[in-house]
């Protein structure tokens, strides 16, 4: 196949979703005694019959992870560069439609936000910006990468989709990975949620993984903004989308996920409800499903779930997180693109980690001494 798509296409969600909620404990235990599981048994995992077996399915899901990471978490920060958008999205503060104040960071502005960063002791940055072309296009995201490239050990964006040689001139200019979100695999809800602005084009934003495997990213991260569809269907399309990605893009890392529909300005009330717990089952049968994928959780959830969730499957962890342009030290009260729950400094999110036996790590040691500083 040349592109996800065309394996997409085969699948139906309706069908898919159907075959989810038919599992049954039967397939259920089958998958958790198997060394290795495939898809159907992560359909098993993910579906309502699994939920009287979460205690065994977080145990196992345990074992893997320290198995495979140790006990060690990794710290990251993201750093809002624009708060410009050019789409329309029923449930961002960024939105266009939204009448606020817009913002774009200077590059002074930039460095005044890495220098609090970096006392933090952050040493990976995601760089996150609204979906602008004009004004936080290729050439405005280019400079921040050149501009901090010799402050941090690994760098990553979450931005607009782009085309495969403009991915290739940010990896040559430091990037090491980036952040695509289908936000939902429904291709109608998709389109409801989406209805102005070039991320309205499904397609369009379905091929980009395939465009940054093309150009030799480092890695990729996956996920699904859970609330706007069935979290199961979405799940397991991202699912499979990982394992498409990892068969053609071998020498490609991946990461996934889990961000819930959040408060923000204009809000949207979430069309499917997911749980605590729900989201306790998905994050462990990730982990069942791959062992080596990294699982990212932000400070979306609450301190009591990221308290729990780090000894269960979680490998990377934000902490004292700001969602607007300028948010740590340029432009504290400027418009945040979603509410934050857990609120606690780096410091509070450090000695968690230590009290629960668990190592923080600051540094890509490997991809460090492979730039050039």
């Amino acid at each position: 196949m040349s592109n996800f798509k065309e394996l997409f296409d085969t699948y139906n969600w309706e069908d898919t979703l159907k075959s989810i909620f038919n599992k049954t404990a039967v397939e259920v235990e089958s998958a958790l005694i198997k060394d290795k599981i495939d898809l159907e048994d992560f359909k098993a995992l993910i579906s309502p019959a699994a939920r009287p077996y979460i205690e065994q399915l977080a145990q196992k899901s345990s074992l893997l992870t320290k198995k495979r990471f140790g006990n060690t978490i990794q710290m990251y920060a993201p750093m809002y560069l624009s708060n410009e958008c050019q789409n329309i999205c029923t449930y961002c503060g960024f939105s266009m439609t939204n009448k606020i104040p817009r913002r774009t960071l200077t590059d002074s502005e930039i460095l005044k936000e890495v220098a609090f960063l970096k006392e933090k002791g952050y040493d990976h940055i995601l760089l996150v910006t609204g979906e602008a072309n004009k004004t936080v296009g290729v050439n405005y995201i280019k400079n921040a990468i050149e501009l901090i490239r010799s402050q941090f050990s690994n760098i990553t964006i979450e931005v607009q989709p782009l085309d495969q040689d403009e991915y290739e001139s940010l990896i040559e200019a430091g990037l090491y990975a980036v952040l695509v979100y289908q936000e939902t695999y429904h291709r109608d809800e998709y389109k409801k949620h989406h209805p102005k602005g070039k991320k309205s084009n499904f397609n369009y934003r379905l091929d980009t993984p395939d465009r940054l495997g093309k150009a030799g990213i480092h890695k990729i991260g996956l996920g699904a903004l859970f609330g706007l569809e069935d979290w199961r269907a979405d799940s397991f399309f991202t699912a499979l989308h990982l394992k498409y990605l990892q068969k053609t893009y071998w020498k490609t890392k991946y990461s996934i996920s889990f961000p819930r529909l959040r408060p923000h300005s204009g809000g949207l009330e979430p069309k499917v409800e997911m749980t605590d717990t729900d989201l306790v089952q998905l994050i462990c049968a990730f982990r069942l499903l791959d062992e080596d994928v990294e699982l990212s959780m932000s400070t979306r959830e609450s301190e009591i779930f990221r308290n729990n969730i780090v000894n269960l499957g979680a490998t990377s962890i934000s902490a004292e997180s700001k969602t607007n342009p300028g948010g740590y030290t340029v432009e504290p009260q400027s418009l945040e693109q979603f509410e934050i729950s857990d609120e606690r400094s780096t410091a509070e999110v450090v000695k968690m980690l230590k009290d629960k036996g668990l190592e923080v790590v600051w540094k890509d040691w490997a991809h460090f001494e492979s730039i050039e500083k």
